[in-house]
């Protein structure tokens, strides 16, 4: 299993991921079931894919998890 906290892609994604919902913190309380929740869905994707590819197996599994960013 390869570690994913090694990946300077990951240690930049998880930055993100934080730096979103801090801005969004600030949104309009009607928007939390809307552009907020979307937002923040977004930004935790990215590392999570990386983390999920990251546990797999095979190289081509690892690169098509990658591929999804």
């Amino acid at each position: 299993m390869r570690d994913h906290t090694k990946l300077r892609a990951f240690e930049l994604a998880d930055e993100v991921a934080v730096l979103i919902y801090r801005a969004t913190r600030g949104f309009p309380k009607e928007e939390i079931y809307g552009l907020t929740s979307q937002m923040r869905r977004a930004a935790v994707s990215v590392p999570s894919n990386i983390v999920e590819g990251c546990a797999r197996e095979s190289q081509a599994e690892y690169l098509r998890f990658l591929d999804r960013l």
